[in-house]
């Protein structure tokens, strides 16, 4: 048992730092963003789960324009291209499945 703050961070993108546990078959993460910061679009064959817990959020999943806000939570279906975007400082909590190998 650890603090996830205590995990070695991994920087994600520029002002996009993300703190990751990894079990059997899922990854859970912690993720910091700056406001103004952004990933780019992309996909990847893991569905994943984003909860926000503080902070504007505004998406691109599958072409659909989402603004996420503390406590509102969204479904990302395996290789669906998706972006964001930080309209304030946020911290959010990211599920995948299966692990994320490329993230330990």
């Amino acid at each position: 048992m650890s603090l996830i703050k205590d995990i070695k961070p991994k920087p994600l993108a520029p002002g996009l730092t993300g703190y990751y546990a990894h079990g059997e078959r899922m990854t859970l993460g912690l993720v910091e963003i700056e406001a103004g910061s952004q990933l780019a679009e992309h996909k990847h064959p893991h569905e994943q789960i984003t909860y926000i817990i503080e902070g504007q959020l505004d998406m691109m999943i599958g072409g659909e324009p989402y603004s996420l806000t503390a406590g509102m939570v969204h479904v990302i279906p395996s290789n669906t291209l998706h972006s964001a975007m930080a309209k304030t400082d946020c911290k959010l909590i990211d599920v995948f499945n299966p692990v994320r190998e490329d993230y330990r």
